[in-house]
């Protein structure tokens, strides 16, 4: 029997090259404004339009300033960008959710929260966060600029198919342990190259009973476990959260597609490449101590004591040493947002904490959400108001801080309790210092000022 990845790779193989690459089929190209203009240019230099443009969206999201959206952009760069996106959506006829419009926001969480990332699909984007969008039972993935280029000319691209990974984790997450925490503890069991080759399916007990904004982080942060993509068999959650919206099926239409999702899931008897499984009692919250998303640690443990030579310069640059505890270390920042913990409950989680609380003084804090749907989100349900009263301000949507490609950077030398992906070297902006944490962790640091355990807080 083949597993899912089996199922979905194989229905979109147009043909196979002679001990080669196979081409895939693509449903849906997402073009934001970085990885986008050498493919438009190509296209333009060979003559070419784009084969299917009703399958391919533009948006700009990592350019784009989360203040005064209203305004010109300042920076020129950033201009120059964003907005030869929007004239390259128009030469070539493609749909294009500019800056300031309600259908903006960050790629990967404005695709599913508009229905156009459905099971079953292929996605790729120019961004190695595709993998978002496997939490809808897709196989999603990100791919180069002269790959872009060849998706828009054909709606095909060439691709070596992967081997197949199942991480299986099984029982109930403790108090504050959220789907955040399960990667990072995944990342560091793996480490950042330990799923290198493979597309990995999620299962299991914590899987399942994760919600789909869950699912969304766990998959986008698949790529930094070095996979080429990460998703989930899709269920009635997947389906309660799909129907109704824009582009989803509608009518008969959404029942015959719900009849063939149903189809969508592994077999009882499917043989993967490699299978593990982990268990949900030893996943605590977690903080990223290094300058790779896998040197990490449960929020409560001392930093490893032996390491090589990278992992001595990591704690250089953080400024840390081998065996101590963080609990307690003074923080500057912290960042709520990116398309790792944009989403609704993302914000819900961080106002369950500082409700009733207030933001640390000497704490700098940015909250944004990942597209203009949430942030109405926010103010529908009232959290605009929680989290003014405890002293913080709701931004513009937009990649903001992940990424240090707008006005959003964290000074040098300055430690950030974020919620993003990454916590490279100057990720955040040159010399800041990056600790990867879920949106709990970072509520708790944020109303206390330093690292603190959310399980320590009075919360329900």
């Amino acid at each position: 029997m083949n597993t899912l990845f089996d199922k979905i790779w194989d229905a979109h193989v147009v043909q196979t090259v002679a001990d080669g690459p196979q081409q895939l089929y693509i449903d849906r190209l997402y073009c934001h404004e970085v990885t986008s203009p050498q493919a438009f240019e190509g296209m333009r230099a060979r003559g070419l339009k784009c084969f299917r443009p009703q399958q391919i969206f533009c948006m700009p999201d990592h350019n784009t300033p989360t203040h005064d959206q209203d305004k010109p952009i300042v920076d020129p760069v950033s201009k120059a960008q964003v907005d030869m996106l929007e004239k390259n959506a128009r030469d070539f006829g493609l749909t294009h959710y500019g800056m300031y419009s309600k259908d903006n926001g960050i790629i990967h969480v404005v695709g599913p929260e508009k229905g156009l990332s459905l099971p079953g699909m292929t996605i790729v984007c120019g961004d190695s966060h595709t993998s978002t969008h496997g939490a809808m039972g897709a196989v999603a993935f990100g791919i180069g600029t002269s790959e872009v280029e060849m998706v828009m000319a054909s709606q095909c691209i060439l691709q070596q198919k992967p081997k197949s990974m199942r991480i299986t984790i099984n029982g109930t997450l403790g108090k504050c342990v959220t789907a955040k925490d399960v990667a990072l503890y995944l990342m560091a069991k793996l480490t950042t190259s330990g799923a290198t080759g493979y597309f990995v399916e999620y299962a299991g007990d914590v899987v399942r009973n994760l919600s789909m904004e869950g699912r969304l982080t766990l998959c986008n942060l698949s790529i930094e476990m070095g996979a080429r993509g990460g998703f989930i068999a899709p269920d009635e959650v997947t389906f309660d959260y799909v129907k109704g919206k824009e582009y989803a099926p509608k009518g008969e239409e959404w029942e015959r597609a719900v009849a063939y999702w149903k189809t969508l899931k592994s077999g009882d008897d499917a043989v993967f490449d490699k299978e593990l499984t982990f268990e949900a009692k030893d996943i605590e919250p977690r903080i990223t101590y290094g300058t790779n998303p896998g040197m990490g640690i449960g929020i409560s443990e001392a930093i490893p004591t032996a390491g090589n030579s990278t992992f001595e310069k990591a704690l250089g640059y953080m400024g840390f040493k081998p065996g101590e505890k963080l609990l307690g270390k003074k923080i500057d920042y912290v960042f709520l947002g990116a398309c790792t913990n944009g989403r609704i409950e993302d914000f819900r989680a961080f106002a369950s904490i500082v409700k009733g609380r207030r933001k640390a003084d000497d704490v700098v804090a940015w909250l944004v959400p990942g597209s203009w749907a949430v942030r109405k989100q926010i103010q529908d349900e009232g959290l605009d108001k929680v989290l003014e009263a405890a002293g913080f301000e709701i931004r513009q949507p937009g990649c903001s801080a992940c990424l240090a490609m707008n006005d959003d950077k964290v000074p040098a030398g300055k430690y950030a309790v974020s919620t993003s992906n990454r916590n490279f070297e100057g990720r955040q902006g040159p010399g800041s210092r990056t600790i990867l944490a879920s949106p709990l962790v970072a509520a708790a640091c944020a109303v206390t000022g330093v690292i603190t355990d959310p399980r320590t807080l009075n919360i329900e």
